[in-house]
């Protein structure tokens, strides 16, 4: 794609890198083949050529609109597209660009403005949301029906995780939402590693991963959190840790780009590189362990959602389910498997009534060979299909731990 972009576009600190991103696209649009909310609308402005068309005129000078922000604002940033392009064109990074771009040159009305705020104020702080989701669950009736469906269905209490006994240690993102959302995870992932003979050490100073700020366009204030999840495990990468597990693959999916992210950052360059090297999903350390001495016994039936940012941001697509088959599980066909969920982070919350479309459809694939509980390995997709109050939606490792003879 030729490219003019404006002396003031190319003084971006990652100008360079979007007209490079840009000159990669063919314009052949095999992407909105595979791109939900082309499929959905219709309209090329809602498929991924369609935005990379509006970002190159916005970084060429031309008009920025409210319609410009809102195409950009529908994109799931499920990087579908980019696992169809035969070009190899980086498109969630010429997204993130294009949108802070817009985001300066586009004042969003004030409800718009208060949501963003609030997300970005309450979702990142654990205690928080933890303490306003009990709040929640207390008055659930009481609640908008929009409300009701974020909030889970079932809440099982973590139970008690292994001491730190072995040698093989490993540390684990917590996480910002799935503390409240399903605190039993992260616990039955310290249990099964700790039967594989790996312990989890704690670090308590680390915090949110930084995708929520940064996909909502705060992305210094994301960028930040990152820094200081480096710090935080800084310790005991020096110490030689094995890997930092992720169970949420959201998280896993924005910390192993720290190392992109951060790469212009001269005192965190270096480090940033060596985290996102470490960085593992939960499923990465697992299929490589013997896990016949996990003895797991069951005939349970079920169906998995691959979320988007393990199928296409970590290119994972099939390795749950692999491991799923090994360990006994049942697994039933699910038709159009590549396509998102609508849960991505905060669309749900921002872009509800596509987001519900795309559930609606997701559900209806993953019922379609009748499972007995649907398995997914991201609590933001978790949450969002239990939402809809149709078939159980768990955590793969909760299933697993449950099985263990």
């Amino acid at each position: 794609m030729q490219t003019n972009l404006t002396e003031q576009a190319r003084a971006l600190a990652r100008g360079e890198e979007a007209e490079s991103i840009l000159r990669s696209c063919v314009h052949c649009g095999f992407c909105n083949a595979t791109c939900p909310t082309y499929q959905l609308l219709g309209d090329e402005l809602d498929g991924p050529r369609g935005r990379i068309y509006l970002i190159k005129q916005v970084l060429e000078g031309n008009p920025v609109t409210a319609k410009t922000q809102l195409h950009l604002d529908r994109c799931l940033s499920c990087r579908n597209c980019e696992t169809t392009c035969p070009s190899g064109v980086d498109y969630h990074n010429l997204l993130d660009i294009g949108r802070a771009v817009v985001e300066q040159a586009v004042p969003r009305p004030f409800a718009e403005r208060l949501l963003r705020a609030s997300l970005r104020q309450v979702v990142p702080r654990p205690a928080l949301f933890k303490a306003l989701t009990q709040a929640g669950l207390m008055v659930r009736p009481l609640l908008p029906a929009g409300l009701q469906d974020k909030l889970p269905r079932q809440v099982r209490a973590a139970r008690p995780r292994p001491p730190l006994r072995h040698a093989r240690r490993v540390l684990m993102l917590e996480g910002c939402v799935q503390p409240g959302l399903s605190p039993n995870t992260n616990a039955a992932a310290a249990r099964v590693l700790d039967r594989l003979g790996i312990s989890v050490m704690p670090a308590v100073e680390a915090g949110c991963c930084g995708a929520l700020d940064y996909h909502l366009n705060a992305q210094e204030q994301g960028l930040q959190r990152a820094r200081r999840n480096i710090d935080a495990w800084w310790p005991a990468v020096e110490q030689g840790v094995e890997a930092i597990v992720q169970t949420a693959s959201g998280c896993g999916a924005f910390v192993k780009d720290y190392a992109q992210l951060l790469a212009r950052d001269p005192l965190y360059a270096d480090k940033a590189r060596r985290v996102s090297s470490l960085t593992r999903d939960l499923v990465e350390v697992l299929q490589g362990e013997p896990l016949e001495r996990l003895d797991i016994q069951t005939k349970l039936r079920l169906a998995f959602h691959c979320p988007c940012t393990l199928q296409h941001a970590q290119q994972l697509g099939g390795a749950v389910e692999a491991l799923l088959s090994r360990l006994g599980f049942q697994l039933s066909a699910v038709s159009d498997s590549h396509l998102c969920c609508g849960s991505a982070g905060s669309y749900s919350l921002t872009q509800p009534a596509l987001s519900r479309q795309l559930r609606d459809n997701k559900l209806d694939a993953l019922e379609s060979g009748q499972p007995e509980v649907i398995a997914t390995a991201n609590i933001g997709c978790q949450t969002h299909l239990d939402g809809a109050g149709r078939t159980p939606v768990r955590h793969w490792i909760e299933l697993v731990e449950e099985a263990l003879s």
